[in-house]
């Protein structure tokens, strides 16, 4: 007969199972948000039609970034209730909200059919993704940080991650098959749906397998559950770590959107690559992320979070300059894939150890509001903003190599979260909060 205990997610049998339903979930969200960044210039045709083609990129870019916007809300109101009533439940609750809104975008006709009433209603499918996806990657790094086993808490958080390298695989996989399949018209007029479809049909199952998760048993064995007030009033009393954590995720949220969701439209529009060898190069980068992710939060559980976090981000100043100069000096497809393998080290490696750091520098009652609260501020300001600062730069600068300022100003704010949260990091641990050196 088998051991009850083997098969929860801190018994031995169980954790394998348990990180796999968790991630599924994160999979599907990432996958279906990422989507609309991917199909960014086609969504521009049919729903954001203008004078230019600048113009009409820069709104669907806008409608991208008030998801991110929405983050922020729903890592409160939704984190707040997964600290309070469970991991599990939570987890459903987000990946319902994550279906209407991506349901919504694939169902809705374009601006030629109901005018103004298409943009606003995409414009609503993605709040409600940036309000699920406020709270998903915290709630599930939170689940994967409580699972682990003494010492390898980053190699599991960093499996959060590596979820959504596999969705941007997949949907990299799946915008080249579409371009194998039908013309440039078929694709900006109607295919470029399909995979939102796909994304719909994958959700019931997502439900079964979050449904058999396991509650934590850090979780269970808490005596206290915070009320909302309560949790609301403890995230104010740690304003300046969450602030710190803000700046802490900067750099792998910019980084990350750069290389994955602006990726299809930087190489087609800004350096006049076909859409085979932009989705081909993102396929590549999330290879190389989901490669590079374990392998950083592994190194950070042998030789601490600050050595890694500190060596990427000085890394990362010195050399992202050269490297996008080196790109546009002569774009092509091969010092495309070179570039942006060279970014997606820096992002798997810094971002397997922010993960686990995140984890550990907030309050343990508070864990999920707060670790989501930094992560959706960061990607709402940085990340999400990504697409749309760097297609200001290159218009404004006239520079191909522009977005690397934006790239280097994270990086910084990396760098200095890091020093700050590391030098005071005795303190932190006197109040209770376990930080990795």
């Amino acid at each position: 007969m088998n051991n009850p205990v083997s098969q929860h997610p801190n018994g031995r049998r169980g954790k394998v199972g348990a990180i796999l339903r968790v991630t599924s979930g994160n999979f599907l969200e990432q996958f279906d948000f990422f989507l609309f960044g991917f199909y960014a210039t086609h969504i521009a045709h049919v729903f954001f039609p203008a004078g230019s083609e600048f113009a009409s990129l820069m709104l669907t870019f806008a409608v991208f970034g008030s998801g991110f916007l929405m983050r922020p809300i729903g890592a409160i109101v939704l984190g707040s209730y997964i600290d309070r009533i469970g991991r599990r439940k939570g987890l459903m609750v987000t990946l319902g909200i994550m279906g209407c809104g991506t349901l919504l975008i694939a169902l809705v006709p374009g601006y030629a059919t109901l005018g103004i009433a298409a943009p606003l209603l995409v414009l609503v499918g993605r709040l409600l993704q940036g309000f699920s996806a406020g709270v998903e990657l915290g709630g599930v790094s939170v689940y994967l940080s409580e699972i682990a086993t003494p010492g390898h808490k980053g190699f599991y958080t960093s499996w959060q991650s590596a979820s959504q390298q596999v969705a941007i695989v997949f949907a990299a996989l799946l915008g080249y098959g579409l371009n194998q399949l039908f013309s440039p018209d078929e694709i900006s007029q109607w295919a470029w749906r399909i995979p939102f479809f796909i994304g719909c049909m994958i959700i019931p199952l997502i439900f079964v397998l979050r449904r058999s998760l396991q509650e934590t048993e850090e979780f269970l064995q808490r005596r206290h559950r915070p009320d909302s007030k309560e949790i609301f009033r403890t995230i104010a009393q740690n304003w300046r770590r969450v602030l710190a954590g803000t700046l802490l995720v900067a750099m792998t949220t910019t980084t990350f959107y750069f290389i994955t969701v602006y990726t299809p439209t930087y190489g087609k529009t800004v350096l006049h690559l076909s859409a085979e060898e932009s989705l081909t190069v993102t396929m590549l980068v999330g290879i190389s992320n989901f490669f590079w992710l374990p392998i950083g939060g592994a190194i950070s559980d042998r030789i601490g979070r600050r050595a890694v976090l500190l060596s990427i981000t000085v890394l990362a100043l010195l050399t992202t300059w050269p490297a996008m100069t080196w790109l546009t000096a002569a774009p092509d497809f091969t010092r495309m894939t070179v570039v942006l393998l060279w970014f997606s080290f820096f992002f798997g490696m810094y971002n397997g150890a922010m993960v686990a750091a995140l984890t550990e520098i907030m309050p343990v009652y508070v864990r999920t509001v707060g670790f989501s609260l930094a992560f959706s501020l960061a990607t709402a300001v940085f990340g999400g903003l990504t697409p749309v600062i760097s297609t200001a730069l290159v218009e404004f600068t006239g520079s191909r190599s522009a977005p690397a300022w934006w790239l280097m100003c994270a990086a910084f704010c990396g760098l200095a979260a890091t020093c700050a949260l590391f030098l005071r990091v005795s303190n932190t641990q006197e109040e209770g909060v376990t930080v990795s050196r």
